[in-house]
């Protein structure tokens, strides 16, 4: 039961807002009680603390199936570019943007753990790109790690529409990949720009 009530807030904190739904929505939506939310989460910031872990598991889930598929490294970018898009494409406020902004102790936790798994990550993925030759050699991981954790978040942060964060999101992912290419990497870019729009 527990799971499930964490499953159903997470999709209605996603498409609704972490503000906006409220403990009875919940209750409505699952024909429980509220009582019964109560008997397993004793306030709704727990509730939202608990939601957000099980959901960041699952991204990350995810993530790591994209990873074992062997695409090259500018792809696997886009791949989990995509996985984003669709898993968030009902939201009409970016979830980042709300947390922030409603529950900011519960923001900070969550971004200590993104940051640290992120850029796990974005490192992983430039030692393979640079394997691949799809990115320069002489590139400072640490700082690229960086510039492209920095943009993705404080972008994130500030953008309340999630359709207008996406498409940002989008030119980051390609400004981030083109400070990186090799010529051979840029061929790669332009085609999974091409798949991407089309």
């Amino acid at each position: 039961m527990k799971d499930k009530i964490m499953s159903k807030a997470s999709d209605l904190f996603l498409k609704l807002g972490f503000k906006s739904v409220t403990m009875d929505d919940i209750a409505g939506e699952m024909c429980i009680s509220k009582k019964t939310i109560y008997k397993y989460f004793c306030n709704k910031e727990i509730l939202i603390e608990e939601s957000t872990a099980m959901v960041h598991d699952e991204i990350h889930t995810i993530i790591e199936q994209i990873v074992a598929k062997n695409h090259n490294a500018i792809e696997e970018n886009f791949e989990i570019r995509k996985m984003f898009k669709e898993m968030f494409k009902s939201a009409d406020t970016s979830p980042v943007y709300q947390m922030k902004k409603h529950y900011p102790e519960i923001y900070a936790k969550v971004i200590t753990r993104e940051m640290e798994e992120c850029n796990t990550l974005f490192k992983q993925n430039i030692d393979k790109g640079i394997e691949q030759g799809l990115y320069r050699k002489e590139i400072s991981i640490e700082n690229y790690m960086k510039f492209y954790y920095t943009l993705i978040f404080g972008i994130k942060e500030q953008i309340s529409s999630e359709k207008e964060g996406q498409k940002i999101e989008l030119e980051i992912l390609e400004y981030h990949t083109r400070a990186m290419a090799t010529a051979k990497g840029i061929l790669e870019l332009e085609k999974q720009l091409q798949n991407y729009i089309h």
